[in-house]
Formats: structure tokens, C-alpha cells, sequence
């Protein structure tokens, strides 16, 4: 049986702790949903700041929301070098060690002191998919995408939880690079 997922590109984005949204837009201030995203309860944010490294200045990266415990900046590694940060590749929400920025919006600015990380392949796996696939929380696996010009994505984090929805996330470079569109099918090879 063909083990299918499909595939979402993940653009540069920015999740923020209720403490910094209040530093950065004002005391009481509520995310504006957008739009909802592929994750339950996870949606694009109306806010953009912007993100200031050592070399250069990313403008207008979205907030995705809800708000999070952590300020976390999730770029690619062109974004990386064109901010002149060393950010690893790490699982949402590891950014013990990470470089920081400076986080700039409307009503103030943040220091961050760790937290910016180019996001691992992962995919997010309801806990039925899980089950039907095979797989737990932390598994590792690859990934083929299409057919003429197939790639296959390793070491690829498989995150299974009960709020979860069946879904890969890559990077917009490495999907863009591979010819991936939102939707596109992938496999899981074991």
C-alpha cells in the first residue's frame, strides 16, 4: 500500500510569546487570524515585523498564531546568510543555543536573545495516521516526491499527535528547488 502525504511549503514566518506581541504592538493586543493553515488552530496572522540580523534586514515577516510559550523566527538558509545569522536546522520549538535578532514592530522592539532556527522536514501526523502508517512521535523517514524529476527528502521528522492533521512541511526553497506545489503528493519510503 503507496503510504501518501501531502506536501505544504513553509515560507519565513515568525511565532512570538504573548509577552513580545505586547512589547511589539501594545499592551492587550490580539493576533488577527488571516487565515486559517493546514495545522487545526493554526492560522497567518494580519501582523508583519520585521527581523533584523547582523548583515541585513528581513521586512514584513507574518506572525502565525496562536501565541506561543517562546519567540521563535523560522527562516531558510538563504535567509540565514542574507541576515548574516548562523541558524541550524532544528524541530520547531528546540531553540536552546540558537542565534537571535532583533524583532521590530509598530509600538517597540525585542531582543531575542535564541530562537531563530531554519525549521526541520516534518510532518504532522493525526494519531490514527500514525497508527495506519506505522509510525510514532520522533520516527524518522524519507520522502519521494513526483515522478519525472523525483527528489527524496531524508530525515524527515514524523510528529504525531491527537490535534494533528496529516500534512508534510518543507521548506520553500527545498519545494521550490524540487518543482513542489501546496498539495503535492509525497510517499513515505521506510
Amino acid at each position: 500500500m503507496e503510504k501518501l502525504v501531502p506536501v505544504s511549503l513553509s515560507n519565513r514566518h515568525i511565532h512570538v510569546s504573548k509577552e513580545h506581541l505586547e512589547i511589539l504592538f501594545g499592551k492587550g493586543h490580539e493576533l488577527t487570524k488571516m487565515k486559517d493553515l493546514s495545522q487545526p488552530g493554526q492560522f497567518a496572522c494580519d501582523e508583519k515585523v520585521d527581523v533584523v540580523g547582523p548583515k541585513s534586514t528581513l521586512k514584513g515577516v507574518r506572525i502565525l498564531g496562536p501565541v506561543r510559550p517562546e519567540t521563535q523566527l523560522e527562516i531558510s538558509m538563504f535567509d540565514a546568510r542574507t541576515m548574516g545569522v548562523e541558524a541550524m536546522v532544528r524541530p520547531s520549538g528546540k531553540i536552546q543555543g540558537t542565534p537571535g535578532c532583533t524583532i521590530i514592530g509598530p509600538k517597540g522592539q525585542v531582543e531575542l536573545k535564541e530562537g531563530v532556527i531554519v525549521a526541520a522536514r516534518h510532518i504532522h501526523f493525526h494519531t490514527s495516521d500514525g497508527e495506519k502508517f506505522g509510525l510514532k512521535d520522533r520516527d524518522i523517514v524519507k520522502v519521494r516526491v513526483g515522478d519525472e524529476r523525483a527528489v527524496v527528502f531524508d530525515n524527515v521528522m514524523c510528529r504525531v499527535h491527537p490535534d494533528f492533521a496529516l500534512d508534510m512541511h518543507i521548506d520553500i526553497e527545498e519545494g521550490n528547488a524540487a518543482g513542489i506545489q501546496n498539495g503535492t503528493m509525497g510517499e513515505i519510503i521506510r
